[in-house]
């Protein structure tokens, strides 16, 4: 139901250079009550202001020193757009859905603490870190939300335009399903918290329509009109799934057009590999030297993951500078300097943007970084077989594979000439858009020999491409 007190109670705002201005709930005088404030105010919510947004390339853009902090709230932002847009079609599809207050205080949350799970260094972390434990970002932020942050997020209730009804309570576990996009098999979540997964985990998100906006901006970047709210403007459910008017299509084709040119030149960034590559050397032997300093596994115990953040291990190698001249940790802290210092130690020799049948063809043939790497050095002059070469593929999905098989992050068109909803009008849509980019590049030392490495490429990858194409 509408709120009931005077303007501007219990509402408070920020200035945000994407959304302008954002409304966030806050205590009401003499009122006790959990707010959206309690939430962004939580320590949890708190140290993702010292995680950057963009991990690497902010060591390439200067001016891209936003973090996950500023992004969280955005997305929080954009999830209210979700929310007052579907909320009517939503009901209709799904009987089981409760009032305008519980589905916007849903999404809200769900997009305020989708990044509450990131480590140091955002994906890299997830990368070489997580992963290697069997975990994504996701999975941590599902479980932080289930056991620290429940009793707030049980106590919302409210939005800045809505309150919930009686008896409604915002349940943690459908925060934890959304945050991991409805991958997590759930009987007890109900029909329309399924229904909402898209919004975390589709095509157009809260979460890319932030970032999207907020990183082009912050790194200066201009990628071509990015028209949210017309996109928005045009989604709703059907009893198909969450679906898309045929007039907002070019909208969204517009949307993956730019976030596709985003990977190509801020995420992909020449230098940002480079200076991923120097980080995965020195990366293992930090965090097994951390280990004293972290009161358990961090990817075990949740107060130690807490600490795992960029300042924190900033800080803490630069206190290693200390150490005896020679030690493990002396010689890290001059690996972590020389990078903090922009002393990037590789340089892009070769490079070039593979077609997604090229990649096809390299992954036919089983070839990874380093069969590549030894094929590269064969083809070289004897004289330069030991140079230190790294292969690096950057590989990103800019739409699905197949538009017609997307699971539960299906998004169907609908076509008001026929009155009918289908898939096959977004794979048309899509098919002028890559479905997969490859940034194909190969790192050295120095560039003496690039025009030397750069031959040797070509040579292994037209003999590897044209002999798996036969």
């Amino acid at each position: 139901m509408k709120t009931t007190w005077a303007p501007y109670a219990g509402v408070g705002i920020f200035n945000d250079p994407i959304h302008r201005t954002v409304r966030f709930t806050v205590p009401v005088a003499g009122r006790d009550e959990v707010t959206e404030k309690d939430l962004i105010d939580h320590p949890w919510l708190q140290r993702l202001r010292s995680i950057f947004q963009l991990q690497s390339a902010r060591w390439v853009y200067p001016s891209a020193e936003h973090t996950r902090f500023q992004h969280s709230l955005g997305s929080m932002a954009v999830a209210s757009l979700w929310a007052h847009q579907v909320y009517p079609t939503l009901r209709q599809v799904a009987p089981d859905t409760p009032s305008q207050g519980l589905v916007e205080a849903l999404l809200r949350v769900a997009a305020l603490l989708h990044d509450v799970g990131h480590g140091p260094f955002s994906h890299f972390f997830e990368e070489n870190y997580l992963r290697p434990h069997g975990l994504t970002h996701e999975q941590m932020g599902a479980r932080i939300v289930l056991e620290v942050l429940a009793e707030a997020v049980r106590g919302i209730r409210r939005t800045p335009a809505y309150e919930l009804e009686p008896g409604e309570v915002l349940d943690p576990r459908w925060v934890a399903f959304l945050i991991q996009k409805g991958r997590v098999a759930d009987p007890e979540v109900p029909l329309w918290v399924r229904l909402l997964a898209p919004v975390f985990g589709g095509v157009y998100t809260a979460d890319n329509m932030d970032y999207v906006l907020r990183d082009s901006y912050m790194c200066g970047v201009a990628t071509g009109p990015v028209d949210i709210h017309r996109l928005l403007y045009y989604t709703f459910f059907t009893s198909h799934g969450l679906t898309v008017h045929r007039a907002g299509t070019q909208a969204l084709y517009m949307f993956l057009a730019a976030r596709l040119y985003l990977y190509q030149n801020v995420y992909y960034h020449r230098t940002a590999r480079a200076i991923d590559l120097q980080m995965r050397e020195i990366f293992p032997e930090t965090m097994a030297s951390l280990e004293t300093e972290l009161p358990g596994p961090p990817e075990q115990d949740l107060a130690a993951y807490y600490r795992l953040t960029d300042w924190f291990i900033f800080e803490t190698v630069r206190r290693w500078q200390g150490e005896r001249s020679g030690s493990t940790r002396h010689r890290i802290a001059q690996a972590w300097q020389r990078l903090m210092d922009r002393q990037i130690e590789w340089k892009a020799v070769f490079e070039t943007t593979l077609t997604l049948a090229s990649a096809d063809h390299l992954r036919a043939v089983d070839v990874g970084s380093e069969r590549l790497e030894a094929y590269i050095r064969e083809a070289l002059p004897p004289s330069l077989r030991s140079l230190d070469l790294r292969v690096d593929m950057a590989m990103k999905d800019a739409r699905p594979l197949n538009p017609l098989q997307m699971g539960s992050q299906q998004v169907y068109v609908y076509d008001p000439a026929t009155r009918t909803v289908g898939k096959e009008a977004l794979s048309r849509l899509l098919e002028w858009l890559p479905a997969r980019i490859v940034q194909f590049r190969v790192f050295a030392r120095s560039y003496e020999h690039a025009s030397e490495v750069g031959r040797a490429v070509e040579r292994v990858l037209h003999h590897l491409i044209e002999g798996a194409g036969r």
